[in-house]
Parts: structure tokens; C-alpha cells; sequence
């Protein structure tokens, strides 16, 4: 047991289309009603001095959704992007968009660059957002980018260190994931953070994620406290 807060966090966001359909809504008032949550847990996390945050938002397999709930998520990632990033320069939080930024529109691509630009020396806390993000994409990324170092600077294979991986992943400089948190029921991680969350420990809950709460994280928090982190150690 350790009363050591996680230094990193990450964060499957999960249920909104489920919330909205138990309020006989559409999927897009889910997605909307998240992000007072987003908001919320950001803040719970920035007053607890948690250094690192990840959240995904939208996995490289979330384009098989409807042509307009993919739309909507789109349009409202933008729309957040543009309102949020000035509030978090101001409590010194820095943001990082992970993920395959090309198959996202022009437009998009341009407000992330902006947003990152504006929050680039914040050093209090960083947030990472999973976009259009997949585990496996991460690590086939940065295979070939080393193998592209292999080819082209003699880089000797048999050389090569896991801390060499990390820094190819999009994650570059976080630390590994403490504590992977799941709402809604599912328990499984949805090719997220698939190197990162090695040494994980998983906590899975009911509650919508539109539902969940400051008081949830804190339970979170807490069960993540009370597990015996070994490591491969013997107890």
C-alpha cells in the first residue's frame, strides 16, 4: 500500500452514447455533457498536483461510427480547442494532442498547432489528448522510425533499449502510466497506450462517464493506493 498520489493518469472516457440514449437523447448530447466531466476531472487533477493527465477521445477505430456523429465529435473537439486552450495557459497547464493528426482536417490540424503553441512552457501539469490515436499505430510508428535511425545513422539493432522506444512513442517524455481508469463497465483498454500502461494498474467502474465525478476519481484514486505495486518483485 502507498498513500503516493499516481503520477500519471490515463483516462478511457467511456459511455456517452449510452448516457444519451437512457435519456432518449442523441449520441452528440452525451458527447457534449462529457465534457463539463472533462473539465471537471482536469481541475480535480490540477488541484491535487497530479503531473500527468491522458484522455482519449477518439481511437484510430471510432471512424467506423455514423458519418455524422463523427462530424459532430469533430466540430466539437474544434470547438473546444478554441475555448479551452487560453484558460489552460492560464493555471500552467500544458497541452499535447497524440494521435495520426493527418487524417484530420486542415482546419483541426490548425487549431491543435495553435492550441500547443499557446500552452508549450507550461510546466505545472501536462495533458495529453488521445486523437484518431491507436496503441498499435504508437508503437508501429516508432518501429519504423528506428528502423529508419538503424538504416541511416548504423545504429546497431541488438543495441536497442525500451527507454530508445519511448522516446519514438507519441507519449515521448511521460512517464508510464500509475493508473488506467475505465468507466462504464467495460473492462478492457481499446488499443490505448499499449507500451505506456505495461505496469498499469487498472481500475474499471460502472458509472457513465458523463456521471462520474470528482468523488469517483477520488475513489479511484484511493484504490490505486491501496494496491501493492511489486514491479516483478516478491512481496
Amino acid at each position: 500500500m502507498t498513500s503516493t498520489l499516481p503520477q500519471h493518469i490515463a483516462i478511457i472516457m467511456d459511455g456517452n452514447n449510452r448516457w444519451a440514449r437512457r435519456g432518449l437523447l442523441p449520441s452528440l448530447a452525451g458527447h457534449r455533457a462529457a465534457i463539463t466531466t472533462v473539465r471537471n476531472v482536469i481541475k480535480h487533477c490540477h488541484k491535487l498536483g497530479i503531473p500527468w493527465l491522458t484522455l482519449f477521445a477518439f481511437s484510430s477505430e471510432n471512424w467506423r461510427r455514423t458519418a455524422d456523429e463523427v462530424s459532430g465529435l469533430m466540430q466539437l473537439f474544434l470547438n473546444v480547442l478554441e475555448k479551452e486552450a487560453g484558460k489552460l495557459a492560464e493555471h500552467d497547464i500544458r497541452l499535447k494532442i497524440i494521435g495520426d493528426s493527418s487524417a484530420l482536417s486542415p482546419q483541426i490540424q490548425a487549431a491543435i498547432e495553435r492550441c500547443e503553441a499557446k500552452t508549450r512552457q507550461c510546466k505545472r501539469m501536462t495533458l495529453m489528448v488521445a486523437v484518431n490515436y491507436g496503441g498499435m499505430w504508437d508503437l508501429t510508428r516508432a518501429f519504423q522510425k528506428l528502423a529508419a535511425v538503424v538504416k541511416t545513422e548504423d545504429l546497431d539493432p541488438q543495441s536497442i533499449r525500451p527507454v530508445q522506444i519511448q522516446e519514438y512513442l507519441a507519449t515521448e517524455d511521460a512517464p508510464p502510466v500509475d493508473l488506467l481508469i475505465r468507466t462504464s463497465g467495460e473492462k478492457r483498454i481499446s488499443n490505448f497506450l499499449l507500451w505506456q500502461c505495461a505496469y498499469a494498474e487498472f481500475y474499471f467502474c460502472d458509472t457513465l462517464w458523463p456521471d462520474f465525478t470528482t468523488k469517483d476519481l477520488d475513489v479511484a484514486i484511493a484504490d490505486f493506493q491501496g494496491r501493492n505495486r511489486r514491479f516483478g518483485r516478491s512481496e
